[in-house]
């Protein structure tokens, strides 16, 4: 059971790196700092959308909007701080080590 915590945790935490990436990657193309006409960089985004907007989405229907401010990717990485926190603190110590 503590194996499967363990690969929900690492999972996770890359699913973590890749919203922390999707953002960035928002602000370059916002800021015309990299040009999605390009295909690599087309390729990159459409792959960060992909996995991220199913879970954004339905956030950013929930938040007002804030002059233009996307605060869903900081609500979904809070939400998944508290999911690492409860499988940590009180699913783990309950699973048994076979």
């Amino acid at each position: 059971m503590r194996a499967i915590l363990d690969v929900v945790l690492l999972a996770l935490d890359i699913y973590q790196w890749v919203i922390i990436a999707s953002a960035v990657l928002s602000w370059l193309i916002a800021f015309e700092v990299v040009n999605v006409r390009s295909d690599f960089v087309r390729a990159i985004w459409n792959g960060l959308n992909a996995v991220t907007e199913p879970l954004l989405r339905p956030i950013r229907n929930i938040l007002p909007p804030m002059a233009g401010l996307d605060l869903s990717p900081i609500v979904l990485l809070l939400l998944i701080f508290f999911l690492q926190r409860v499988i940590v603190y009180y699913l783990y110590p309950l699973a048994r080590n076979f």
